[in-house]
């Protein structure tokens, strides 16, 4: 087992957790409000593409980072792990620019004005539905594995490895769903970007 890398102190720890956690999810809740009417030079749904890869990436991360840890190769384990959030961070980043640059975008919409006609739905038939309900499970899940995420990281950070064990049982299969499938709903929505 390595070494800790902080110092236990599980107030601060928590309220910190707690803090960013909840401003992350009232910024993601709040720009779905919001639409920036900016000029740009370049294909704002660029964002969605990145986000997509960094998913992607992160999905192999998670799958190494098991792979690690049942070879009992700690330090791998660990830097695979740090990378992961690192993406995650990044990721968030550029999910927050593509909706407040791009706004909402309607499974279907085939002509990109923004209304749904009973044609449209027609025409995206029962794809339109998996769609919603891949998204209706992605987006909870999204929303509740940050804190999740992080204190499986300050457990592992502090040494107290089995705690983290625990916490990862529940972490891990969450974080991995929410990558996989974001990637999947980026790949059926991004036909619907104007």
């Amino acid at each position: 087992m390595l070494q800790p890398s902080f110092v236990k102190n599980d107030n601060k720890a928590k309220l910190l957790i707690w803090i960013v956690s909840i401003v992350v999810f009232i910024a993601v809740a709040l720009m779905s409000r919001y639409k920036l009417n900016v000029a740009l030079s370049f294909n704002v749904h660029v964002f969605a593409t990145i986000n997509a890869v960094i998913n992607s990436i992160v999905a192999i991360l998670l799958l190494a980072g098991l792979i690690s840890i049942k070879s009992k190769n700690y330090k791998l384990h660990r830097g695979i792990m740090l990378a992961a959030i690192a993406l995650s961070v990044l990721f968030l980043l550029s999910y927050i620019a593509h909706h407040l640059l791009a706004g909402e975008t309607k499974y279907g919409d085939i002509d990109h004005d923004g209304i749904l006609s009973i044609n449209e739905k027609i025409m995206a038939g029962t794809s339109r539905l998996l769609y919603y309900i891949l998204l209706g499970t992605h987006i909870p899940l999204a929303a509740i594995v940050l804190p999740f995420i992080l204190f499986t990281a300050y457990r592992a950070l502090t040494g107290e490895y089995e705690k983290h064990k625990k916490l990862v049982r529940i972490t891990w299969p969450i974080w991995f769903f929410v990558a996989v499938s974001g990637v999947i709903v980026y790949y059926m929505i991004q036909p619907f970007y104007n």
